[in-house]
């Protein structure tokens, strides 16, 4: 009777029959009845009791787990609410949620137990669940903690999806909507729902795709109003917190994307405090992906955001994220890191770059690089500009003066960990005005180590050419030595440094080219200047000489005055020549502006008054159009009321008479509404009828069924006996053939076994043949490796006393060499000396003692010293 009762039953009384069948425990059919009359097309206006129904509705469908008929009952419910009462569909949302949650987690409290990471609650069967059904015993049939807890929260995370997509792209079910999307945010944060969580942000994004994709929607929401850009940038930003509560930072770095696309879809930037909100997880997740650039300049936007729109700022606020964006700084890399897979591809390259520039608010072309708008220079020199170190805690102050703005070689390390280990044990306490709930030094610190080291190897490249790994080791108290490498091997690889670490020597060569480095630009004044300090203590200069130095500095000071004196003239004047060029030029690019705004604005102004007549004159056309259509409907709706009166004359309207065609479609729909009520009545009574004689033909047909069935039993029962008899038969027949074909079959058993021993005795001898002749071969060739080894031995002993005879001969041909040359220069200073004395002495180029004036040797010879072995 189920069947035919959403064709009777009324609103008023779907209730009490639901209790009914609820009381005599048919929940299935109180629910199915229930689903009648929701889905009933007479039940499409809003009512109270309407209301009421959904309520009980939604509670079977909860308590019997029917999500599917849950779904179809509130998209109609929808339907009729949308234009009537929307706050119904909500109150009816919100009870469908909470019995939903309270039954998930009264499942979840009887057994005490969190929900299994590891289950897939949108898949419905898993092959463990159907093995251990399968293999259940009777005994074993109690409810376990997976069949009671895992369904119910299956339940509850269908209920989201149905829901979310009910209440879809619909601008009076916007709010409910963002409700039940952070609900769902709630869901995944409270159990560690991160595949759901994925899932919930990919279904919104294909929800806001397909709004902007399909814009002739009905009841498309209206992205123009300040409410809905508010509504649904808080549902993202609450996305974006949640991705990073549950650290999944690539889906909190789409979010990221989410938001920055929804600025550009709607044209406007969100409030100062969500702003700040996107900066803060900015920062967090250009960290966690090791993006220490673009994790610094949003540490600056930060800084910028909070330190112009919040203004219950704290001085410790302020002090925090001034020193945020110093320490984020000093964590950049001052080298461009190269990949041990090689390089990325320019284009690639450049889309990454200008996506996350984008991101921050910057935006970079083709006709500039990355460096140009965001490098590591750039952000130094703006925190310098803004005077933002006078507002950093004290320590970061002197560990950026260490890092950035000293030169210690030796022991900047040694200097930096003491900063280091102080700033470890610090923390700066926040207000809740900061954007940031916390700020410890310790996240940067391993960072700021790494790149200490890369310094101070930097700085020690300039100064010295080799020096011993245990020196290294001992400047580096905060770090292992194979950590140490390889932080060296990255920077090697980046050309940032150029060093040989030797592990045979147990030393650092830096092999570099050092004309490249700015140091070596003043190498040969430096020690030019040296030499001379170096002169001038050994052989000082005499009064006379000091007052003609003293007399041609003042000449030259005089002449370089007069020099700067003559170029700063000359700079004046062609300074004023360009002001004046400028001026013209800028005067001429004005009237030119002028003119071609001019010229715009009259263009524009025309373009307009072409564009409203265009409009207009589209707006009649329209307009006509739509009344010959309107007209031309009515016409055919008339006519179709005619010949479902009967009448055959065609329809002839008097001049002046203008029809309506609302007025004629709601006379033809009372008329199909009387029809269809009128057709209804016939089906009744049809049922009715069909109903008693299929009754009365049932109780006729009970006492022949019965006698059919006693016969069909005899039947039965004497064709078992007969197919009994037979089978036995047959087995007996079959066990009798077996038996003697194995009496026939056993008189081969002894050959049988004969001639297996006889191959198994020899392929026994065959074997031990086999091994016998290996272990002959094996003999044979250990001889002969031992004779190969000893007779290698003698030739090896034989040159190494070759070797050390050749050696002895040489060494003595060399002393023989090195003395004849000894004797031959004595011979020759003898030879000269007796030269000398017999030589008559000469006039005019010798002093009065008659011996030969020598001239001092040259400057330039002295200056081949190597610079590395004078002391500074």
């Amino acid at each position: 009777m189920s069947r035919y009762m959403g064709n009777f039953a009324r609103p008023e009384n779907a209730i009490k029959r639901a209790e009914e069948l609820i009381n005599v425990g048919q929940k299935q059919a109180a629910l199915l009845s229930l689903h009648e009359i929701v889905t009933s097309r007479r039940n499409r206006q809003w009512t109270k009791v309407l209301e009421e129904v959904m309520f009980k509705y939604v509670e079977l469908c909860v308590e019997l787990k029917k999500g599917r008929l849950c779904k179809d009952g509130l998209m109609q419910y929808r339907n009729t609410c949308l234009l009537v009462n929307v706050q119904s569909l909500e109150e009816v949302v919100k009870r469908f949620l909470k019995l939903s949650t309270e039954r998930a987690e009264t499942a979840q409290a009887e057994f005490g137990a969190t929900l299994d990471a590891d289950v897939d609650l949108e898949a419905e069967f898993t092959p463990e669940s159907l093995l251990a059904k399968a293999y259940r015993l009777d005994h074993e049939n109690e409810a376990t903690e997976k069949e009671t807890v895992t369904p119910w929260f299956k339940f509850l995370w269908e209920t989201y999806r149905n829901l979310l997509d009910i209440l879809r792209n619909n601008n009076k079910l916007e709010g409910l909507y963002a409700m039940v999307v952070k609900d769902v945010f709630k869901f995944c944060l409270k159990h560690k729902r991160t595949t759901e969580f994925r899932r919930a942000c990919d279904l919104m994004r294909t929800h806001l795709n397909n709004m902007v994709k399909y814009k002739d929607m009905r009841d498309r929401p209206d992205l123009s109003l300040p409410e809905t850009q508010n509504l649904y940038m808080e549902v993202r930003f609450e996305q974006l917190k949640a991705a990073t509560t549950l650290e999944m930072w690539q889906e909190a770095f789409r979010s990221i994307e989410d938001i920055h696309g929804l600025m550009l879809l709607l044209r406007r930037s969100p409030k100062p405090q969500m702003m700040a909100l996107y900066f803060a997880k900015l920062t967090e997740i250009f960290w966690i992906g090791k993006n220490y650039l673009h994790a610094a300049y949003a540490w600056m936007k930060l800084y910028s955001v909070s330190k112009t729109y919040n203004r219950s700022l704290t001085p410790e606020d302020e002090r925090a994220l001034a020193s945020g964006v110093v320490l984020a700084t000093m964590c950049i890399t001052p080298y461009t890191e190269k990949s041990v897979f090689g390089d990325m591809d320019s284009d690639h390259q450049f889309d990454r770059d200008s996506r996350m520039a984008s991101l921050l608010g910057y935006h970079i072309d083709r006709s500039r690089s990355i460096s140009d708008v965001l490098s590591r220079e750039l952000l130094a020199a703006e925190i310098k500009r803004s005077g933002l170190l006078a507002k950093v805690d004290d320590d970061v102050k002197r560990l950026y003066a260490l890092m950035e703005q000293s030169f210690s070689p030796l022991d900047l390390c040694k200097k930096a960990d003491v900063l280091f280990n102080v700033l470890q044990g610090t923390t700066i306490e926040v207000s809740e005005a900061s954007p940031v709930s916390s700020f410890d030094f310790n996240s940067f610190l391993p960072r700021l180590r790494s790149l200490g080291i890369i310094r101070m190897v930097h700085q020690q490249s300039k100064v010295f050419e080799t020096m011993k790994i245990d020196s290294l080791k001992s400047s580096v108290p905060f770090m292992p030595y194979h950590e140490v490498e390889r932080i060296l091997v990255q920077a090697i690889r980046s050309d940032y440094i150029s060093v040989r670490i030797d592990h045979e020597t147990g030393s650092m060569n830096f092999v570099g080219d050092r004309l490249e480095t700015g140091f070596v630009k003043t190498h040969l004044s430096r020690a030019a200047r040296l030499l001379q300090e170096g002169m001038s203590k050994l052989a000082p200069k005499t009064p006379a000489d000091v007052g003609a130095r003293v007399l041609g500095a003042e000449l030259r000071a005089a002449i370089e005055a007069e020099h700067k004196r003559a170029l700063a003239r000359k700079v004046v004047i062609e300074r004023r020549k360009e002001e004046a060029e400028r001026a013209a030029a800028e005067q001429e690019k004005e009237e030119e502006a002028k003119r071609v705004a001019a010229q715009r604005k009259h263009e524009e102004n025309e373009a307009k008054r072409l564009e409203q007549e265009a409009r207009a004159r589209e707006e009649k056309r329209i307009r006509a159009e739509m009344e010959e259509k309107e007209k031309q409907e009515a016409l055919e709706l008339l006519a179709e009321q005619a010949k479902r009166a009967g009448k055959k004359a065609p329809i002839v309207l008097e001049e002046g008479v203008v029809l309506d065609k609302r007025a004629i479609m709601q006379d033809a729909i009372q008329e199909q509404i009387k029809a269809r009520q009128e057709q209804e009545r016939k089906l009744n009574s049809l049922a009715k009828r069909m109903d008693h004689v299929e009754r009365a033909k049932r109780e006729e047909s009970i006492s022949l069924i019965e006698k059919a069935y006693k016969e069909r039993s005899v039947d039965d029962e004497k064709y078992h006996a007969e197919q009994q008899v037979a089978m036995a038969a047959k087995h007996r027949a079959k066990w009798e053939a077996e038996s003697a074909e194995k009496q026939r079959l056993m008189r081969m058993e002894g050959p049988r076994a004969e001639f297996a021993r006889g191959v198994m005795i020899r392929r026994a001898e065959q074997f031990a043949a086999q091994e016998e002749e290996r272990a002959r071969k094996l003999e044979q060739m250990k001889k002969h490796k031992e004779a190969e080894r000893l007779l290698q031995a003698k030739k090896d002993y034989i040159k190494r006393l070759q070797d050390i005879e050749a050696a002895v001969k040489h060494e003595k041909r060399e002393k023989d060499r090195i003395a004849q040359a000894e004797r031959r220069r004595q011979q020759e200073e003898e030879e000269a000396a007796r030269r000398q004395r017999e030589q008559p002495p000469a006039r005019g180029g010798d002093d009065r003692w008659g011996a030969p004036r020598v001239r001092p040797a040259p400057i330039a010879r002295v200056a081949n010293i190597s610079w590395k072995t004078i002391p500074h």
